[in-house]
């Protein structure tokens, strides 16, 4: 890297976020360095995505990035040189995986609704973060991949969200054989929503953050945390879990307004409580 594109890196802002109507937008912008989950950007994302939560102007959350990749997953360079340390790097290892791990719990927490936009690789922890968003969306071009295995470091907790995203052997043969899958595929096993043409992307994204900002924020943030725990329980406990939380939905003042408003034929006038 020269002088000049170090000094560019250093003045320009890490991510570049935007407000407009409820969608608030975070782009990673280091495709120098193929916008890598070093913990300094892991730091960044997570100070958004707590601005994002407590802001009650925020309704819907669009992640993205610049460049031909998405994301590459961990900063090889950043994990390398902790080697030199007198543990060999292991107290750095265990810091940044646990970083990450409280990332992606971070957006599957989160309050509002996350959608992944990948207009390009994303690969390995970056693989990762597109599984852990709550949707996803992807030019045709997109690619993705877990491949760890092939530089004798198995993707172990990329593995994790992609399991809870697509079948055990679909997730097992990203894993095992380390190769890309195109946004078809992906789509196939479930990793992304829809696949589409990069001239029509903004528009697709814009109609999807725009649907979803114009619900009872509390109605999602309600449904979303459901979601998430109810997947882990068993089917009896789930519906059980399910069966309380729409009862405590139907007292919200927001449920019986879009109950009126529905048979009253009418726009709800949503007080987000």
């Amino acid at each position: 890297m020269t002088d000049a594109a170090a000094n560019d890196m250093a003045e320009k802002p890490m991510l570049a976020t935007l407000l407009h109507e409820g969608v608030y937008r975070i782009v990673m912008q280091r495709p120098e360095r193929m916008n890598a989950l070093s913990s300094e950007m892991m730091s960044a994302l997570s100070a958004e995505l707590t601005k994002a939560a407590e802001n009650p102007d925020v309704r819907v959350v669009l992640l993205g990035a610049e460049g031909k990749v998405f994301c590459a997953g961990h900063d090889l360079k950043e994990l390398t040189s902790a080697r030199a340390e007198a543990d060999g790097g292991k107290v750095t290892y265990e810091r940044i995986m646990r970083q990450c791990s409280d990332l992606m719990q971070q957006i599957v927490r989160l309050p509002k609704p996350v959608i992944a936009v990948v207009t390009g690789v994303a690969t390995a922890a970056g693989c990762q973060l597109v599984a852990s968003c709550d949707l996803a969306i992807a030019t045709d071009t997109a690619t993705f991949c877990t491949p760890g295995v092939n530089i004798g470091l198995f993707c172990s907790t990329p593995m994790v969200a992609l399991s809870r995203n697509v079948a055990p052997k679909q997730a097992m043969e990203m894993l095992l054989t380390g190769e890309s899958i195109d946004a078809s595929t992906a789509k196939d096993f479930g990793l992304i929503n829809r696949i589409v043409p990069r001239d029509y992307l903004e528009q697709v994204v814009q109609k999807y953050a725009e649907s979803i900002a114009s619900k009872s924020a509390h109605t999602v943030k309600i449904g979303k945390e459901a979601f998430y725990r109810q997947l882990e329980m068993p089917l009896s406990e789930a519906y059980d879990f399910a069966a309380a939380t729409m009862v405590g939905n139907m007292m919200a003042r927001d449920a019986e307004e879009g109950i009126n408003a529905f048979l009253q034929k009418r726009k709800p006038e949503w007080t987000d409580s």
